[in-house]
């Protein structure tokens, strides 16, 4: 089982990306995914998650209403749409299953400059 993360970057506040989550050894549709970020010197945080079974979906509620995450079944990949971004959202973001999580992949820089 792998998560690979991609799509990260450099960019400026209020600037919009899109990160990948590409899945192997499952498929997104039977397991829930969620996207983890780690900043420097802070503890890993859930930002969303998205149900397996009907693609319900969850947020932090610094991420609320900026985020959204979604899937893509036929591909087995999740996304996270980052709209709206700031300094703060400054990471390393991660996806993983939410149960039985596979090893944490490298992840994918964001960094929002102000």
């Amino acid at each position: 089982v792998q998560l690979q993360a991609s799509g990260g970057g450099l960019v400026q506040t209020g600037s919009s990306l899109r990160l990948s989550c590409a899945a192997s050894g499952f498929a997104v549709d039977t397991y829930a995914v969620g996207w983890y970020r780690q900043a420097q010197k802070k503890e890993r945080e859930r930002v969303s998650c998205i149900s397996s079974t009907d693609g319900s979906t969850n947020y932090a509620d610094s991420v609320k209403g900026r985020f959204t995450i979604s899937r893509d079944i036929a591909k087995n990949t999740a996304y996270l749409q980052m709209n709206s971004l700031k300094p703060e959202d400054t990471a390393v973001y991660y996806c993983n299953k939410m149960i039985l999580q596979a090893t944490w992949g490298q992840g994918t820089q964001v960094t929002v400059s102000s």
